[in-house]
């Protein structure tokens, strides 16, 4: 038995994109409607056959909808729920996938107080974005986390949970405040950082921007595609989750001091310890399959 009849996304970029391509690849029978705020993705989105309807508006999109998930910017979240709250059924579950939630829970239940939420977050994607950037097997093998609040009945859960495995990821339960502070170091951050690095490494007047490019290294390559991400999800990323990335990047600054003064005072036994431990950690994300652990990082060589 399938745990929705009836799916809407809103916001039809790389994550909206593939949910609705993965749902009609493992789940055919659902009825899919996408909606986007953008008429150019929209006619993009009705070219390609991306969902059964394409709404013109997010209320139309919502009318006999069972599950929404909203796949828009964690700071346009409010304003995409007000748009909708008035065609909104009753029964259905409202979620989304934004990358930080207690913000998210916020805006949502201040438009929406009597709805169902079960905010998620599929912790999937690439540095592409757009309706056209979407792939069915996105989530596969990848984990979701949803962060239920305390009231939240066990149904709502399991229903979104079944949704979820069904299109091949791994679900995990946790608080919002959790989620906030576990993605600020592994994503949130280090998002900043490769931001940060190739924005030092353009602004440098001794290194032209040309032997930038011409000679990145497999580090820096690294950092200049996690950097192609999406910069506005990105700048709500930040700005509404602050206080974990706050709470990070002051134990991240205190961190680059000690390896700041290991260099300086050749400790080498130190910056050995740190780099044998940190190897370890790399070892255990490929053996849990969240990495390739084929040479170069899996890239193809001629």
């Amino acid at each position: 038995m399938l745990p929705f009849a009836r799916v809407t996304v809103i916001g039809l970029g790389l994550i909206g994109s593939s949910i609705l391509r993965a749902t009609r690849a493992y789940m055919p029978t659902v009825r899919l409607t996408g909606y986007d705020a953008d008429p150019d993705v929209r006619d993009i989105a009705d070219r390609i056959g991306l969902a059964d309807d394409i709404a013109d508006s997010a209320g139309a999109a919502v009318i006999d909808a069972d599950l929404v998930i909203l796949c828009v910017p964690v700071g346009a979240m409010g304003a995409v729920a007000a748009e909708m709250a008035a065609d909104l059924p009753g029964d259905a579950i409202v979620s989304d996938v934004g990358g930080s939630k207690e913000s998210v829970i916020a805006a949502l239940r201040a438009v929406l107080p009597d709805a169902t939420i079960v905010p998620g977050h599929p912790v999937a994607g690439t540095e592409f974005s757009g309706p056209e950037a979407g792939f069915a097997s996105l989530f596969r093998g990848r984990w979701c986390i949803l962060t239920p609040e305390a009231a939240t009945g066990d149904a709502p859960v399991a229903r979104l949970t079944a949704f979820w495995e069904k299109l091949g990821a791994m679900v995990e339960t946790m608080t919002p405040k959790h989620h906030d502070l576990v993605l600020a170091v592994t994503s949130h951050v280090p998002h900043l950082i490769a931001y940060s690095i190739v924005g030092t490494a353009s602004d440098l007047e001794e290194v032209t921007q040309g032997e930038v490019i011409k000679y990145s290294a497999g580090g820096f390559r690294d950092f200049t595609r996690i950097a192609a991400s999406d910069p506005v999800m990105w700048r709500d990323v930040f700005l509404n989750n602050r206080e974990a990335v706050l709470e990070i990047l002051q134990r991240l600054t205190e961190d680059v001091t000690m390896l700041q003064r290991a260099i300086r005072w050749g400790d080498g036994d130190r910056l050995f310890d740190l780099f044998t431990r940190t190897r370890a950690i790399r070892r255990s994300i490929v053996e849990q399959g969240q990495d390739d652990a084929a040479p170069d990082f899996g890239r193809t060589h001629d």
